[in-house]
């Protein structure tokens, strides 16, 4: 059995990207090398996975513009600016969990202007710290009343976060994922991808909001691109789910027979297509082109 290391090892995200793996980061890193030399994050979100690379160079790239321009200002600004007007923002708009009508006017501003830190503060007091648009690219998630706001614990984990990018050599990129140059990538490069999950579809990728949609054609070419990853020699690491409410990815579970599936969730690592209670599994894997690095931790794979 593997001994399990603890998450609070891992620098975590400021924000609450849906679908972010800080949660699982150890299982996620027990099976990923100790290091690379190039780390490509294909699909970043929140960029819990390549903050954490140990890695001469890292490349976080994300459909959404926002987010991207988001990690470049705090790459070229010291967190203590960044923190200044973040309170200044607070404190301009008089933003707290009761206040929705600051909050609303921040909202509007930010539509009109684009304003990257007026965006981040937005996240901070938003229903669940949700980060959703609508199809003029309008930010739309409504008011955390109650619940959300700009406290110590993101305060926290925005300085490690910042520190961290600030420390190490890291390009973003806002790129489709198809349109990455991988052409010089090597033996001792990974790219990880957590794309957005065919058979659990979230609102930022439904295709209603100004950013490209996830159907089973764009599912098709991330394993085709896989495909072609791994004849050119280079490691590649998918995040996805094979099961999820009654459904199945049967074509991530054809294509993954060719590679290792490496179960999340240990107790899942005998299973089979024929699940008792299949309703209520959610099962997430992560299918690597190379072995799982501890020696001393099983090795699982995916017989369907």
């Amino acid at each position: 059995m593997c001994a399990k290391q603890k998450s609070d090892k891992y620098i975590k995200s400021p924000l609450n990207y849906t679908g972010g793996k800080y949660k699982i980061l150890a299982p996620i890193y027990d099976i990923l090398p100790e290091q690379v030399e190039t780390f490509v994050d294909l699909f970043a979100g929140g960029f819990n996975v390549g903050i954490n690379a140990k890695a001469a160079n890292i490349v976080c790239n994300d459909q959404i513009s926002y987010i991207i321009d988001l990690y470049r200002y705090f790459q070229e600004h010291s967190t203590e600016t960044l923190i200044l007007e973040i309170n200044k923002r607070i404190s301009e708009f008089e933003l707290s969990q009761q206040n929705a009508a600051g909050y609303n006017s921040l909202r509007k501003r930010y539509n009109q202007s684009k304003d990257i830190i007026d965006f981040f503060v937005l996240i901070c007091f938003a229903f669940n710290h949700q980060i959703r648009f609508n199809n003029k690219h309008q930010f739309n998630t409504p008011f955390g009343k109650e619940r959300s706001s700009y406290n110590q614990s993101i305060e926290n984990n925005l300085i490690l976060f910042c520190n961290a990018i600030h420390s190490k050599k890291i390009q973003f990129l806002n790129k489709d994922f198809l349109s990455v140059d991988l052409s010089l990538l090597g033996k001792n490069d990974l790219v990880y991808c957590d794309p957005p999950y065919l058979i659990s579809t979230g609102s930022y990728n439904d295709g209603k909001r100004g950013f490209k949609d996830w159907t089973e054609s764009e599912e098709r070419q991330l394993l085709n691109l896989l495909d072609r990853i791994d004849s050119q020699g280079v490691m590649f690491a998918l995040s996805n789910v094979v099961y999820h409410k009654g459904m199945s990815n049967e074509i991530l579970i054809e294509w993954s027979k060719k590679y290792v599936v490496n179960y999340i969730d240990k107790s899942y690592s005998n299973c089979s297509y024929h699940f008792k209670d299949r309703n209520a599994k959610t099962v997430e894997v992560l299918i690597t082109n190379f072995e799982r690095r501890k020696p001393d931790c099983q090795q699982l794979s995916l017989r369907l």
